[in-house]
């Protein structure tokens, strides 16, 4: 069997979170063969910055090189379908960026691609990896909090806050019609899927855009840049700054999240509680090693995260001893390293220890219910598949 030293990646996108990609990969001891920018001239550059030995001059140049086993689209969401596709049909391992695709065709598209393919693949949903979301999934499979009830909880940040803020996520036909809600809370909407094992049946949303007009700068921004251009165009906006909505999950439970990117402070604050009928359970992104689990009849409890003191889920998704804090970048570690151990057998075991393109797919489908609820003022239900079943799919776990 290979090593993880003998395995060859690309990167295509070169900004925020495709550095994050680059990083994490090299911590894991994948070989980064190279990126492929937005330009040849940026790839370049970036190449140069990361200490990756090469930048491809397009994505055939990438697919050409024999030395890649597994490429990862880290680019604008426009591109990820053409993109996983052309990689699909080159044979090689793909992972995507999140939301797979701009509409549910589109990501229906590659799961049917990539199951027929035999290749591994993952869409890159991280915060699953925070090691106490894996414990907390362990937990509520084992019965801890009893009865899944009630799922609440929020995904804010603030920096689109300003009307002088842009991104290219604030552009439909490049981000999709749901922005914050693609873009945030769909993270939010798999996980509490993901660690509930429930699927959500309906939902009900209210999507505000409060800054209709911005100003986009006419030379390149950054994710997450606080640098303000002197020369702007104005933008009509028409994708939602904030998303309240409720949820009916299919085996009763009931839910509600609100979703913002013009919270003022919160740079990243994912939130969610889970009462059950015997215990409840809830975390914080910003505080990821700890999480709170109330009690009825006796004290409250901090679980401080602890690999001796954890699941098996959580123990693999740990890289670090107790008092040793894990973060954002360690969940990009912790996916890969279930990814890479799929993509070393040579194919997707039967239960992946990671969220594949059906995943991702199913974050479309609720995305498309919330667009048809918000657009009619009404419940909307989520489009399952006739004989898809009343649950998720079988229970993940890690090798």
């Amino acid at each position: 069997m290979r090593r993880i030293a003998e395995v060859g990646a690309a990167v295509i996108g070169t900004g925020f979170i495709g550095t994050v990609h680059v990083e994490a990969l090299r911590r894991i001891g994948v070989q980064v063969r190279g990126v492929l920018g937005s330009t040849p001239e940026r790839g370049a550059a970036r190449a140069l910055t990361l200490g990756v030995p090469r930048a491809y001059g397009s994505l055939e140049d990438l697919l050409a090189d024999a030395t890649v086993d597994v490429v990862h689209v880290a680019t604008p969401n426009d591109l990820h379908v053409s993109q996983a596709k052309a990689i699909l049909a080159a044979g090689r391992h793909v992972v995507c960026e999140k939301p797979l695709a701009l509409t549910a065709a589109g990501s229906a598209e590659l799961v049917e691609l990539a199951a027929s393919s035999g290749l591994v693949n993952a869409t890159n949903f991280n915060i699953r990896h925070y090691p106490l979301n894996q414990q907390a999934r362990e937990a509520v499979a084992a019965g801890t909090l009893g009865e899944v009830r009630l799922v609440t909880g929020r995904y804010f940040q603030d920096w689109l806050l300003l009307d002088s803020d842009w991104n290219w996520r604030l552009q439909p036909d490049r981000g999709g019609v749901l922005r914050a809600v693609g873009d945030i809370g769909s993270h939010w909407l798999d996980l509490t899927t993901y660690i509930t094992g429930q699927r959500i049946a309906g939902v009900m949303a209210d999507l505000t855009t409060f800054i209709r007009t911005r100003h986009e700068p006419k030379g390149p921004v950054e994710t997450f840049s606080s640098e303000r251009s002197s020369e702007t165009v104005n933008r009509r906006i028409t994708t939602e700054d904030t998303a309240a909505i409720l949820l009916r999950f299919e085996d009763g439970a009931r839910g509600a999240v609100t979703i913002s990117q013009i919270s003022p402070g919160r740079k990243n604050s994912l939130q969610y509680e889970i009462d059950g009928s015997a215990a409840a359970l809830a975390w914080d992104s910003e505080q990821p090693d700890q999480a709170w689990i109330g009690h009825r009849d006796r004290p409250n409890e901090v679980l401080i995260r602890n690999p001796a003191l954890m699941g098996r889920a959580g123990r693999a998704a740990s890289a670090l001893p107790g008092g040793h804090v894990e973060g954002f970048f360690d969940t990009f570690c912790a996916l890969y390293r279930a990814v890479y151990a799929d993509v070393l057998a040579g194919a997707p075991s039967v239960h992946p220890g990671y969220p594949t393109f059906a995943d991702g797919h199913d974050q479309m489908l609720v995305a498309d219910a919330i667009a048809e609820s918000a657009r009619e003022s009404r419940w909307a239900s989520v489009a399952w598949p006739a004989g898809s079943g009343s649950a998720m799919r079988p229970r993940q776990t890690s090798r």
